[in-house]
């Protein structure tokens, strides 16, 4: 019975990666509409242009780390494969870069960039602390 309950919650799994994809959604809206304001300065501010690379901004840079992290944990299957693989050491590699950028950039922040990063690095801890547990648990006695 104590097993039963100890047991990762699947429904949670499925929020955590609903309000995933809605903050990747949002964060995307967010460097589309900075893309077309005139005021950003084009391509030497890292506007990108249509269909090319993405803004070179910070909402990018955690989008593509957080994404990395996301990648590693097996959320999100190899695009050219279609395969979904596991590396926990790499995804944990880089939530703790996240974890780094959140330290160093405290108090240079908005307060909306504040509040997405600190939330994305807590969703991929929380998601992680799930994995590594349940990996433990099916790998029998671990370290």
């Amino acid at each position: 019975m104590a097993e039963e309950k100890d047991a990762p919650k699947l429904h949670i799994d499925a929020d955590w990666k609903a309000q995933a994809q809605a903050e990747k959604q949002k964060l995307a809206e967010k460097s589309k509409a900075k893309q077309q304001q005139p005021e950003a300065g084009g391509a030497e501010a890292g506007g990108g242009a249509p269909g090319g690379m993405p803004p070179a901004n910070f909402e990018t840079l955690m989008s593509t780390m957080a994404t990395q992290a996301l990648f590693a944990m097996g959320a999100i299957a190899d695009p050219r494969t279609g395969q979904r693989f596991q590396n926990l050491d790499l995804a944990r590699h880089h939530i703790d870069m996240l974890g780094v950028l959140e330290e160093k950039t405290k108090g240079n922040l908005s307060e909306e960039e504040s509040t997405t990063l600190a939330g994305t690095v807590y969703e991929l801890r929380t998601r992680y602390v799930q994995l590594a547990s349940a990996a433990r648990t099916a790998g029998g006695e671990g370290e």
